[in-house]
């Protein structure tokens, strides 16, 4: 039963997640906003591409293809705040040596998508410092990782990079956002039908004992 009243909450969950993904675009400023004011919405930022302190995120696969995602930094106008950008997919090429070429658009660009805050699960020891001179490669996301790394605010989200936008991107053939009702209702038929197999177990065991008694 708890995990029925878990997939309400997710219901609840997912109809905010599909009500902003609808709305109007949010316009993000230089003022550093809380997260929960941002995540899921869709939202649009004016400013200029970083080639400084990008990263690549390892071993994402797109068509049974591995490959990086493209998190690029973007310079609101008129301040120092940065909103990361996940610009898309790219192919890994013939070997991890040899990073590929993301040198994103220069000049003003405008960005819109959904704005998410990533949680990659249990991160397997610190991933490198990240470098200007290059990008960085992660295996995982740790936005707070990367706040504290630069020398700039962060806003606390990642814009998914919009598939019809020209801001720069790649591959972008991003999965609709799921809250997660389908994984609580799955545990909550393993818990019934588990509940309903010791029922069934205990009304024959039962059945058989009384069968003995009678016959005694």
């Amino acid at each position: 039963m708890w995990q029925l009243q878990r997939a309400d909450e997710k219901r609840t969950l997912q109809a905010e997640y599909d009500r902003r993904a609808v709305q109007a675009p949010m316009v993000v400023s230089s003022t550093v906003q809380p997260a929960a004011a941002l995540q899921f919405s869709r939202i649009e930022a004016r400013g200029f591409y970083e080639s400084d302190y990008q990263l690549l995120l390892d071993n994402r696969i797109h068509q049974g293809m591995p490959g990086y995602h493209v998190i690029t930094p973007l310079r609101i106008d008129n301040s120092d705040t940065r909103v990361l950008v996940n610009r898309g997919w790219v192919p890994l090429g013939d070997d991890r040596a040899t990073l590929p070429v993301i040198d994103p658009p220069a000049g003003p660009v405008t960005v819109s998508g959904i704005a998410t805050v990533p949680h990659d699960g249990l991160a397997l020891g610190a991933p490198p410092p990240l470098t200007r001179a290059r990008p960085t490669v992660w295996p995982q996301f740790d936005l707070a990782r990367y706040a504290r790394s630069v020398p700039f605010p962060v806003q606390p989200v990642v814009i998914l990079l919009d598939p019809r936008s020209p801001a720069g991107g790649y591959v972008r053939a991003w999965a609709r956002l799921d809250a997660g009702i389908a994984v609580h209702l799955g545990y909550a038929v393993q818990w019934f039908a588990l509940a309903s197999t010791v029922l069934v177990v205990y009304v024959v065991l039962w059945l058989r004992a009384k069968r003995r008694k009678d016959t005694e």
